[in-house]
């Protein structure tokens, strides 16, 4: 894991200053929560500033900016729309991006008041609608995009490992019998275009409603299993079920799905460095709808 950069508003204000006057005379606010691939940064009140928090991260930089002007026509909801490509500088080793803003209040922010039923119709009509964009130059999955849309397996030993190192905390037993089930089976469809982290923090809701997608930064085409860990990170039992019948993939996606969710689950319950308190506690609840806790 390479190291990751920290850069403060000064740096960035002096970076837009030099490489983009037009906008220099914007203010420059730190995006909170700023995501954890990117440090985030609003300019002034209609443009987002993204810059990579570690050398693992740069292909998201070129691939956003590549992919998706050519997803978005075919979208029901909105998406990033770059706007410029930021160079090296001013102590900052990397390329870094200006996207327009997006106006909204992530699901993360939103739980409490929201309406899980809708937002499961309007995420899968999303996902239906992405994975109908012709994939076929799409770039398969690898570790531009951690592997996602790609086989679970990749990540067995890390999961293997978190279920020994959580014990008794868990039903180690019941997990291991649902990831290997999951390993068994094979996406054997063309290649569709997924998302890579439909998390809480990047999906945008305005009025009560899903309105917008972000952070395509894990992109790619291939198994759309990975997609649909969402379902049970946030959605309850009866909009899971929704979830389910509208995107009409098979059991053995839906496995799959179980399988990238109780991955991630265990690796931050475990104690992935960096995670915070609510995040660990999120997952948690995670491994209990997987009923392996």
């Amino acid at each position: 894991m390479s190291e990751r950069v920290k850069v403060d508003e000064a740096t960035v204000a002096t970076l837009v200053a030099e490489q983009f006057p037009q906008w220099a005379d914007l203010p420059i606010t730190r995006v909170k929560p700023g995501g954890w691939d990117n440090r985030t940064f609003r300019l002034g009140a209609d443009l987002l500033v993204r810059m990579p928090a570690a050398a693992h991260y740069l292909a998201q930089v070129e691939k956003e900016q590549m992919w998706l002007p050519r997803l978005a026509p075919g979208l029901p909801l909105s998406i990033p729309a770059p706007m410029a490509v930021g160079a090296p500088g001013r102590g900052y080793p990397f390329p870094w991006s200006i996207c327009a803003w997006i106006a909204g209040e992530t699901v993360a922010a939103a739980a409490d008041g929201l309406d899980h039923e809708a937002l499961a119709q309007d995420l899968a009509d999303f996902l239906l609608a992405l994975h109908a964009v012709d994939a076929s130059e799409g770039p398969p999955a690898g570790p531009h995009n951690f592997h996602r849309g790609g086989d679970p397996a990749v990540y067995d030993g890390q999961t293997r490992a978190a279920v020994q190192a959580l014990g008794d905390q868990i039903d180690g037993a019941a997990a291991l019998a649902l990831w290997d089930e999951a390993l068994a089976t094979r996406w054997d469809r063309p290649p569709v275009w997924i998302h890579g982290d439909v998390a809480p923090g990047n999906l945008l809701v305005r009025n009560g409603r899903l309105a917008a997608v972000i952070d395509f930064g894990t992109c790619g085409v291939g198994d759309p299993a990975c997609d649909l860990a969402f379902a049970w990170t946030v959605l309850e039992d009866a909009a899971r079920d929704t979830f389910r019948q509208r995107l009409g993939l098979d059991d053995a996606c839906w496995l799959r799905g179980q399988a990238w969710a109780l991955w991630k689950a265990l690796i931050v319950v475990a104690g992935a460095p960096g995670v915070h308190t609510h995040e660990r506690d999120l997952h948690l609840g995670v491994l209990r709808r997987l009923g392996v806790m």
